[in-house]
């Protein structure tokens, strides 16, 4: 079985939702599976053993706070040192996916220092593969996908009169199941390349 790990921080449940789409998307595909860890839970060394042992790809989220992530994913971020000294993470794929209020948000400033977190760290980034939606007169924004436009990641748009309940908007959340899939899917078919860098220390 090849395993998929998510690690976010969420505050009013938007994060948490949209994670939760990814997941679905990751478990559609057979022979994938995928678990969600809150940063928090990241933060344990035995979660962070576990990571570092039996999971090929690694995703993570955040919500965009004042342009980045948030403090509580950077506490993460900055607890995985050791990893990075070892590079116990290399060659795991990675993605990343951000939620904020903005319809922009600056959200491409956390996907991009989440894609150098990855780097850091050695992993094979794997970009978003949806083409802009809700760009178009004719169109109308709950028809398309990936309507915010970025290619790094998922970056989703909550309302934040809104808890996770409701937010991000269905749109949003397909896309997040889309990206999960496609991430289960280069997880699976990488795998066996995976193990075989490993061995050869590459």
């Amino acid at each position: 079985m090849v395993k998929v790990a998510i690690v976010y921080s969420s505050i009013n449940g938007h994060t948490n939702r949209l994670a939760k789409s990814i997941l679905e998307g990751i478990t559609s595909i057979e022979g994938v599976e995928g678990t969600l860890f809150t940063s928090e839970e990241a933060l344990k060394r035995e979660t962070l053993d576990d990571l570092s042992d039996n999971y090929t790809a690694i995703i993570f989220g955040t919500p965009t706070l004042m342009g980045s992530p948030s403090a509580k994913f950077k506490e993460f971020m900055e607890a995985t040192s050791g990893i990075f000294f070892r590079k116990l993470w290399k060659n795991k794929i990675a993605s990343a996916f951000t939620v904020s209020g903005g319809r922009s948000g600056d959200k491409l400033n956390t996907l991009t220092s989440l894609a150098i977190f990855a780097a850091q760290q050695s992993m094979v980034w794997v970009p978003l593969a949806l083409a802009p939606g809700w760009n178009m007169s004719t169109q109308k924004e709950h028809e398309g996908v990936n309507t915010s436009g970025f290619f790094l990641g998922v970056g989703a748009q909550a309302n934040i009169d809104q808890d996770g309940t409701v937010a991000p908007a269905e749109w949003d959340l397909k896309t997040g199941f889309l990206h999960g899939k496609r991430l289960a899917l280069f997880a699976k078919t990488y795998e066996p390349t995976y193990k075989s860098l490993k061995e050869l220390d590459i």
